[in-house]
């Protein structure tokens, strides 16, 4: 099989994922809305009562620590904030599309799962020490989770083929995202951009999603997030936190580490506490 018949493989798998549901498009649509309030997005999302048993098991889980317990949507909107739940939406629903059972001829998914875990729980810990508002920290740990969707059409398609490409990264050295250009003329973050424009996530999401191997060619609106799960996802693979086939990967540059204000340090120092806030998480991966 040719390099371009592969990728249009991938592409066509692709086009043919479900699509999030009709309820999630309008809730994050209206979200968009200064003038939306709770109530609104209370009725779109309540046209759907397997996210809302979701949301409501999500926000009185451990991962909120919330004080009282909320049966309400409308109460859980007024306490976390529009835009939270908006990204918590999100963060649900796509994670009811896409795969969570082991593959065994390519990539297993529960170190996959591991790793977008990590990558989203540290995305959002580096948020909140660069003092971003807590009504935004939801929009990183998202980015971060979904960091790596591109992999899954790649995985899908070339099973045992895409565990070459990972052997074959390991072995040259060179992250997975090059090898897979070399070997199928397509890569993770180009699988994963076209998922987004499918499922019409925001843009900061798109660029992360885009560019989270090669922060320093970002030159959009979104600089911080895409830095901030860049610098996510270096961390959760050198030390390795899961498992989503790349052991080479890139180093931020320097102008990265700048821009975030921080030292590669920061991420001994939020290890112990990173590991509890995983297991927090672990709540999104549950049916």
């Amino acid at each position: 099989m040719t390099n371009d018949v592969t990728g249009e493989k991938i592409k066509s798998y692709i086009m043919e994922m479900p699509s999030l549901s009709v309820s999630v498009g309008k809730a994050m649509q209206i979200c968009g809305n200064p003038d939306i309030n709770p109530l609104d997005l209370n009725h779109i999302i309540s046209l759907d009562p397997v996210l809302t048993g979701k949301l409501i098991k999500l926000i009185n889980s451990a991962y909120y620590g919330l004080s009282t317990h909320v049966t309400s949507l409308v109460r859980a909107i007024t306490m976390l904030g529009l835009n939270t739940v908006k990204n918590l939406v999100l963060s649900a629903a796509a994670l009811s599309t896409l795969p969570k059972n082991k593959i065994i001829d390519g990539l297993n998914m529960e170190g996959f799962w591991h790793h977008s875990l990590c990558v989203a729980v540290t995305s959002k810990l580096l948020a909140k020490k660069q003092g971003i508002e807590p009504r935004y920290l939801e929009e990183y740990f998202s980015a971060g989770l979904l960091h790596d969707i591109g992999k899954i059409p790649l995985n899908a398609v070339l099973a045992a083929d895409y565990m070459q490409m990972v052997t074959i990264a390991d072995r040259e050295r060179k992250p997975l995202y090059l090898i897979e250009n070399e070997v199928t003329n397509f890569d993770h973050c180009r699988a994963g951009e076209m998922i987004a424009h499918l499922w019409k996530l925001d843009d900061s999401i798109k660029d992360v999603i885009l560019y989270h191997h090669m922060p320093y060619e970002y030159s959009g609106c979104s600089s911080n997030i895409v830095s901030t799960v860049a610098a996510a996802n270096y961390f959760s693979l050198v030390y390795e936190v899961g498992f989503a086939g790349d052991r080479k990967p890139e180093k931020p540059n320097q102008k990265v580490w700048n821009s975030l204000g921080v030292k590669e340090d920061f991420f001994l120092e939020i290890m112990e506490k990173l590991y509890i806030e995983i297991e927090k998480a672990r709540v999104f991966l549950q049916n």
